[in-house]
Order: structure tokens, then sequence, then C-alpha cells
């Protein structure tokens, strides 16, 4: 098992961090536990990994950015050029009434009756 550098982890977190999201990580420490911008609290292991996963994201997205750019320029004159139809809205199901309609408290007022008995914890 190796020992990680708390220092060193936070570091690459907060980079990591605003390389993926574009600001600063608001970190709070408690003894043991970190909680990232109000979020559950993780031991520093865990937080290393979450900033691995944020390196990996941004430089995933880096890398596809640029090939994505080209594509999407031809995507973009293409679609350009297409005439425009009006969307067709998506038809709504009937909706049908069951039951009766009553309320379950008037339900149970009627089975209870006049008998001095409670109501059921969920019709108080």
């Amino acid at each position: 098992m190796t020992t990680l550098d708390k220092a060193k982890v936070l570091a690459e977190f907060t980079s990591a961090y605003k390389a993926a999201f574009g600001k600063a990580p608001k970190i709070e420490e408690k003894p043991g536990w970190y909680s990232v911008d109000g979020s559950k609290n993780m031991r520093l292991a865990e937080l290393d990994q979450l900033g691995k996963s944020y390196s990996k994201e941004a430089s995933a997205a880096d890398k596809t950015s640029v090939k994505a750019d080209k594509p999407a320029k031809k995507a973009a004159t293409k679609a350009k050029t297409k005439p425009t139809t009006a969307a067709a809205k998506p038809k709504q199901p009937k909706v049908t009434a069951s039951g009766s309609g009553e309320t379950p408290l008037y339900i149970w007022q009627q089975y209870i009756g006049n008998i001095n008995q409670r109501m059921p914890r969920g019709c108080r």
C-alpha cells in the first residue's frame, strides 16, 4: 500500500478539476475526510482517483475536440442546405379516469362509520 502525499494529491486534483470544469473546487477538510463543493465526504485515496478520472476525461475531450472540429463544420454546412420541415408533435395518450375519484380519507370514513376508532396513519 502506498502512502499518499496530501499536498500533492490536492494539487493534482485541483488542476484536473480546473481543466474539467473551468473553475477551482471548494475543498473542505475534516479529519481524514474531504468534501468537494459540498458533495459527499471522501477519503484522500478516493479524491486521488476522482482527480485522475477528471484528468483522463479532460485529455480525452481535448483530443476529440480537435478531431471533431472538422466534421462538425462539414455537418453544419450540410445542415444549412437542407430545407427545414415542421416538427410533428408527439401524440399524447388519452387519459381515462379510473376509480370513483374519492379520496382515501373519504373511503375510510365511510368504512369506519360512526364507530369510535382512529383513522389509519396515512389518512389523518
